[in-house]
Order: structure tokens, then C-alpha cells, then sequence
């Protein structure tokens, strides 16, 4: 039914009425008595996109449409995004064989006509508030959806009906104006929000009204008054003509290229995207729209910071702080050193891509030093790149392992600028091809990265025997205060996260990380990734990860005992090790040469892991009393009586583990109601570990699970960017809750404490719970925090 009957309709009605007639109103025709009377009541100036319209989008509709893998990719995360529109060609795709043209926002195109020559169809009227109010909601996808969710609202309890497919890779159907009637006819139950909650009536209200007024607004991003100073002190510096400066400038560039700068003194929401443009400062930004950071420009180019103008997501909002100190930082480390630059590098492809080559002529320490300053930044990085939703690159590594830095000033051969120079033709990674090519990665690329493990080995025998502390000096301390030198990564599926310190109990694995194995992760799932590749790029990508992952565990087992490493190794990759050892041929001398002595218990790997926290200290971060070394263990702050008692028992939640995890969800929110108002309300996240029998195939992880080994991580505070469930629980029946949690034995008993405790999708309070959890996120990390991922939410 369309706006242009409604006065119709409500003539009817009245004459209905006065013959004393009172008919059932069906649910369309109440809704469109709704609709009629948003209209006749439209306000006469236009409603505010920025302080009105635009945090609903927010909250309601960018939760779903905010990153590479928005449905449809549609965008609400700008107005450039909604006048963009939608395609049913999807970004994440594992099986297109051949790379796809990019489509990124601000980049690809500037103008919606520009979009529709890519395949994109509009989803408002065109015309927008040059038309009438009847117009722009006819000609509207998104009010046409928004709508029939209205006329079909979901149920309130329970869960939602099979019809309506939750899960992550159901099939897409990306309806235009002249197809919606069809859709909403086959699915009723589709509309929007999907699979959540219908919106608010003042909600819905002031968007239908802010439709029908033709969608006025534009995306404001200015640069404030205290940051305009420091962008041209950056551009003095980025953009000096000599070589030095300009080689410093294009490193910096190639890791910087996806963050989210951060400028001291400006708000917690400003932030900026460096970028190659075409015109220099004063004039308006033309971005060169390269695919990968270091494609030839092919002209000319300026390096600009351009205002972030979309809200902000937190599954792709990588901050990185740029301040004065960090200028003076980058001037310690590429400016000041006495080395010459007597030739700019090229751009061809087998140059540019491998940064060995480009960047030699910068001292290895400055590079090197320059990752590790903001570790996290970096490692996050192929977390919250293009990668965002990444199964294909992130199935390599473990539910839960711990990340640590070989020190820059230790005698290794990773520090060693001559050898690493040397090396680097077998150093190269395979980002630049793009074809099926399985026999390339194992014949070329495996074949060099064992070279290069070779030559290291040799080096290694000649290692003389350390006691454990003395071997130890080789791991980067942080300086005693930067909290980079110690990370936790948390995989959930396809996605991960990144937290400071020593988090969770003693992992299976950690790695140990030097420079060229940081630069090379770097390189290879960001600087070198393309996320509208084939599936030979991806697939070349995963197979070449693995390579990576097993050097940095290496790295690790060697500072283990000689009896032990093989031992341990093994039971990392149970019932395939021969398969692993066969396929790969790794040197594997290193395993007998013994070179660290003075352990001292039967569980060396535990001794080893607590030798690391002694001499890391406080950058290891605060003691994890909840899920390790349990409060009587434990030295140090604690926190104050009320919140330690949640503590105590969250604490018993850790001893859950085995088959029955399965029941549960990858990552749970946790709201303890402590007070009125909310902001006393306390925040936990319960991250599900699942155990694997080894990580040495691209897919079909569920079916190497190893389900009596899964375990469950206890966090204060919120992790991940992607909530599968909210629970919510008020601090008197916290034990109450534990208790539960613990004594679940089946799929039922968890349905009857979800019942209890859980926010399903139709749960009326849903919205209510989501916004305590960004607003949590928000007054305890203004500048890191962003809108979380719904599209993972469990419907059970």
C-alpha cells in the first residue's frame, strides 16, 4: 500500500465511522493510518541528520551495514554510503575466481551515478528533497523495509522462527524499488531491522519523516582548530623533497595506510586517513586510488591527512596517535641516524612488494623499532584490515596464544641489517599473485622460506648453551613501560582481537616475533592483502601464514628444554605431525641443539611462561587472578570490595570446559545491574576457546575440533568487536547466575538459563542492553571505541 492511497484510506475510515460502523482494523491498515498521520505531520524545517537521524543509523542499522561485509554492501555509516546504495555482488567471496573491481566508499567513486556504472542501485528517491514527501518514500528501498518490519514485527519471546536466517553466510537478496513488492510478498519477515528487534515508534517516526523529506544532510568532518597546526607540521615533514625524508615518508606511509590517526589534544571522534593525493596542502584532496599501498601512483603525489567521515566501527577502527612527541619519535628514528639514501626505490611490483628491497637502505633497528613502539597497532592490523572478516587468513592461528618481541639490541640474526639484506630475495611473499597456483606456493615460496630457515639454523648451532634468565635477555622488556612488548590475541572464528598484557590462562602456543617475521605478517595480510582478490590470492595468503605462524612458534619452542621441544611441538598438531613434517621438510636441527638450561620443574612450558612474566614485570600487565594464578597468588592492585566479589565468582566460571562448551556462544557481553542508572554496572566478556588437533588446513575447522579440550576465558571489561549474546544479571543473583552457568550439562539446561539470563534477538529489551554496551565501551575508551557487529548474534 502506498503513501499516495493514504488520504483514501483515511477518508474511508471516517466515513466508516460516521455510519456508526466500527470494523476490525487489520494490521496494514492500522500501520498505514501510522503512515498517513507521519505525513500530515511532517515538520516543516528538516530534521537534523547529524544530531537526530544519524545516531539511529548508528545504533540500529549500521550495527549490520558498517564494513566490507555489510549485506548488500550497503553502508549506513555516512551519506555517502546511503546515496551509494547496494549491490548483490558480495566482497567476501571464497570462491570467485577471478579479482573483482574494488568498490570502496570515498575511493572508487565520488558521485551515485559513478556507483550505478559499477552495479550499484540506489535505495532512496534519487531526487531527493526536490521531490514530493509521497515520492521519496515510494522510491525508497530502505523505507520500503524499514516498513514491512513494521507490518511484520517479530516475536517477542523466544526465538525466531527458521524462516529468518541469522547465519553468517546465509544467501543474500538485494532487492530494488522495482522488486521490494516482490520480496516483501515471498518474505514478509524480512524487513529491517532483520533478524532484530523492530525499532522504537519515536525511532521509526523520524526516520520515515526525515525519508519523506528527501534524506537532507551531509557527512561532516572538519578539521578542529587545534588540529590544523599539527597537520601542517605532519606535512612539512612527509612531504620534504629529499630522498631521506621521502623514503622515511613512504615507510611510514605503507604501515599507516589504514589507520585511524588519532591527533593529540583533538576530540575522542576525530580522526584522520593518510593518504596520496595528486594536490598539495591548501587545495582539496584528489586521492590516488591505489589498490595496495605501494602501487606505482603513476604521477606526482602528496601525502594528506583526510578527515575520517563515516561513524566509526569498531571491527575496522585501528587508532594510531600522532603527537608532537611522535614526530620527534619518527625524527629519532629515520632522520637522525647517519646512513645516506643515494636512490629512491622504484615501484615495480618485485621491488615494492617486498620491503626488504624498498626500505634497506633505512637502518633495520629504525624499522624494527618503529613496529614495535605500537605492536598491538600492528598486530591488530590484520585483525581489523580489509581482512575484517577473515576465516581464510585467520584459521591459522589458535583460539588464545600469547605474542611476545625479540629485544632490538640482542646479537640475532633477525637484527643483523647485513643478513636480513641477504636474505631478501627469500624473504619475498606471494601478495602479488593472484592466480590458483598451489605448485608456486609450495615449490617457490615454501622452498625460500626453508632456505631462509636453513641458513638461520646453521647460525643457531653455533649457539652457546644460556641459563634460562640469561636466554631471556633476548626478549624484548618494553623499556620497562611500553605495553607492546607483551600481547593477547583472541580468535573467534573469522574474526580476532588484540588486548595489552598477559590475558587469560597459559596459552598451548605463543609466538616470539622478530623483524623480518613482524614486516612479512605485516606485508602479507595487510600492505599486500586485497579483499576483492581471487580465491587464489586468499588461498596463497592462508598457505603462506602458516609458514609465519610456525617461525614465530619456533622462535618459542627454542627456548624451551631440547627434551622437551619435540614433545611439545607434536602435541600441537596431534594424529598429523609426520603429514605436517613431510609436506613442509622443515629443518629441524634446531630441536636437538641444547641451549637453554636451568629449569628446574617437570612443566616447562608453564615454567617458561611464568619466567617471561617475571621479566617482563608490569608490562605484562595487571595479574589475572580470574582466569591464572588465583587471587591468594596473586600481588599486586585489587580492585575495590564490591567489584572483587563479582570477581570471585566469575572466577568459577573458568573451570567450565570440555564438550558442553559447545553449547555455548564464541563471545559473550556480561551486564551486572548494580545500581539505577547504568554507569555503576559492571562489564565482563566470556570468551569461548576452542581447542583444535592442529591448524594445518585452510577450512573445515570443525572437523579437526578437539571439543574435550575447549576451555573459557573470563575478561572484565569488553572484547571483540562481534557480541554473539548479551547476558544480563543483577549483582545480588550473581552467584545465583555461576552457579547455573556451572552445572549446565546439556543443550536444555542452557536454554533454561538463557531463559533466565539471556538477551535473545526478540528479547524487548534488546535495544536497551546494546546501548548500555556501546555506551560502556564508550565512557571507558572514547577514543578506541566503536560501534560493535551484530551480524553474529545468536539466535539461541
Amino acid at each position: 500500500m502506498t503513501p499516495r492511497i493514504l488520504p483514501l484510506l483515511l477518508l474511508l475510515l471516517l466515513w466508516l465511522n460516521g455510519c456508526g460502523l466500527q470494523p476490525k482494523v487489520s494490521p496494514t491498515e492500522e500501520q498505514s493510518r501510522v503512515e498517513y498521520d507521519l505525513l500530515i505531520n511532517l515538520p516543516a524545517e528538516p530534521i537534523d541528520y547529524q544530531e537526530t537521524i544519524r545516531p539511529i543509523l548508528d545504533r540500529r542499522c549500521v550495527v549490520c551495514h558498517g564494513c566490507y561485509d555489510a549485506p548488500c554492501q550497503l553502508k549506513l555509516s555516512s551519506m555517502e554510503g546511503l546515496r551509494r546504495g547496494a549491490s548483490p555482488v558480495k566482497v567476501y567471496d571464497g570462491a570467485r575466481i577471478k579479482p573483482m573491481a574494488p568498490t570502496r566508499l570515498f575511493v572508487d567513486a565520488k558521485m551515485p551515478e559513478e556507483w550505478r556504472e559499477k552495479g550499484f542501485h540506489g535505495v532512496m528517491h534519487e531526487q531527493g528533497s526536490h521531490a514530493d514527501a509521497e515520492s521519496n518514500l515510494d522510491d525508497s528501498v530502505i523505507y520500503q523495509m524499514l516498513r514491512l518490519k513494521q507490518l511484520h514485527p517479530q516475536p517477542r519471546v523466544g526465538m525466531l522462527s527458521d524462516e529468518v536466517d541469522v547465519t553468517l553466510d546465509r544467501e543474500q537478496t538485494c532487492p530494488t524499488r522495482e522488486t521490494v513488492e516482490a520480496y516483501a510478498e515471498e518474505h514478509p519477515l524480512w524487513g529491517m531491522p532483520y533478524g532484530l528487534p523492530n525499532l522504537r515508534d519515536d525511532e521509526y517516526r523520524l526516520l520515515v519523516q526525515w525519508i519523506a523529506q528527501g534524506a537532507p544532510g551531509e557527512d561532516v568532518a572538519r578539521s578542529s582548530e587545534i588540529a590544523i597546526p599539527q597537520i601542517e607540521r605532519w606535512y612539512r615533514f612527509l612531504n620534504r623533497s629529499d630522498l631521506k625524508h621521502r623514503l622515511a615518508a613512504r615507510y611510514i606511509y605503507e604501515h599507516l595506510f589504514q589507520a585511524h590517526i588519532h591527533l593529540a589534544g583533538t576530540g575522542p571522534r576525530e580522526f584522520y586517513r593518510l593518504v596520496r593525493s595528486a594536490t598539495s596542502s591548501g587545495q582539496p584532496v584528489d586521492e590516488i586510488a591505489s589498490l595496495r599501498p605501494y602501487d606505482d601512483p603513476g604521477r606526482q603525489f602528496y601525502y594528506r591527512l583526510v578527515p575520517y567521515q563515516p561513524s566509526v566501527v569498531l571491527k575496522d577502527h585501528n587508532v594510531y596517535e600522532w603527537s608532537d612527541a611522535r614526530l620527534q619519535r619518527y625524527k629519532e628514528l629515520f632522520i637522525a641516524p647517519d646512513y645516506a639514501v643515494t636512490e629512491f626505490p622504484g615501484y615495480a611490483l618485485g621491488i615494492a612488494s617486498n620491503p626488504f628491497k624498498t626500505f634497506a637502505q633505512i637502518p633495520l633497528e629504525s624499522r624494527y623499532r618503529f613496529l614495535i613502539d605500537d605492536a598491538k597497532y600492528f598486530i591488530e592490523g590484520f585483525i581489523k584490515g580489509p581482512v575484517c572478516r577473515g576465516q581464510v587468513a585467520l584459521n591459522v592461528i589458535e583460539e588464545q596464544f600469547w605474542v611476545f618481541f625479540i629485544d632490538p639490541e640482542a646479537k640475532t640474526l633477525g637484527n643483523d641489517s647485513a643478513f636480513v639484506h641477504a636474505q631478501a630475495d627469500l624473504l619475498q611473499m606471494p601478495a602479488n599473485i593472484d592466480t590458483l597456483n598451489f605448485f608456486s606456493i609450495w615449490t617457490d615460496y615454501w622452498e625460500r622460506e626453508k632456505q631462509y630457515l636453513e641458513v638461520r639454523e646453521g647460525h643457531f648451532e653455533d649457539v652457546r648453551k644460556r641459563e634460562l634468565d640469561k636466554a631471556l635477555a633476548y626478549i624484548w622488556d618494553g623499556e620497562g613501560s611500553n605495553p607492546n612488548a607483551a600481547l593477547t590475541v583472541f580468535r573467534h572464528f573469522d574474526s580476532a582481537s588484540v588486548r595489552h598484557g598477559l590475558q587469560g590462562n597459559y596459552p598451548e602456543t605463543a609466538w616470539i616475533i622478530d623483524y623480518p617475521l613482524f614486516e612479512r605478517i605485516h606485508y602479507l595480510l595487510v600492505a599486500g592483502f586485497d579483499v576483492y582478490g581471487s580465491v587464489g590470492h586468499q588461498l596463497n595468503t592462508r598457505l603462506y601464514m602458516d609458514f609465519l605462524r610456525m617461525e614465530g612458534e619456533i622462535f618459542f619452542l627454542a627456548l624451551l628444554p631440547v627434551e622437551d621441544r619435540r614433545r611439545i611441538r607434536d602435541a600441537w598438531y596431534v594424529g598429523i605431525h609426520a603429514q605436517v613434517d613431510s609436506r613442509f621438510d622443515q629443518p629441524m636441527k634446531w630441536l636437538e641443539v641444547d641451549s637453554v638450561g636451568g629449569y628446574q620443574t617437570d612443566d616447562p612450558q608453564r615454567e617458561l611462561y611464568q619466567a617471561l612474566e617475571s621479566r617482563l614485570g608490569k608490562v605484562a600487565g595487571k595479574l589475572d587472578y580470574i582466569n591464572r594464578c588465583g587471587l591468594n597468588e596473586c600481588q599486586g592492585e585489587m580492585p575495590q570490595q564490591q567489584e572483587l566479589d563479582v570477581d570471585l565468582a566469575m572466577q568459577r566460571l573458568v573451570a567450565v570446559r570440555g564438550e558442553i562448551m559447545e553449547v555455548f556462544p564464541d563471545v559473550s557481553f556480561v551486564r551486572v545491574v548494580n545500581g539505577l542508572n547504568g554507569e555503576d554496572d559492571l562489564a565482563y566478556t566470556l570468551v569461548r576457546n576452542k581447542a583444535y588437533t592442529n591448524l594445518t588446513r585452510m577450512l573445515e575447522d570443525e572437523d579437526r575440533r578437539d571439543r574435550s579440550n575447549d576451555s573459557l576465558t573470563v575478561l572484565k571489561g569488553l572484547e571483540g568487536s562481534y557480541p554473539n549474546f548479551f547476558f544480563v544479571v543483577k549483582r545480588e543473583e550473581i552467584e545465583a547466575f555461576v552457579d547455573r552457568f556451572t552445572q549446565i550439562t546439556h543443550r536444555k539446561e542452557y536454554e533454561a538459563f538463557v531463559a533466565l539470563y539471556g538477551i535473545r534477538r526478540t528479547n524487548q529489551r534488546f535495544w536497551e542492553h546494546a546501548d548500555w554496551f556501546h555506551d560502556w565501551s564508550e565512557r571507558n575508551g572514547p577514543v578506541v571505541a566503536g560501534i560493535y557487529d551484530l551480524n553474529r548474534y545468536r539466535n539461541r
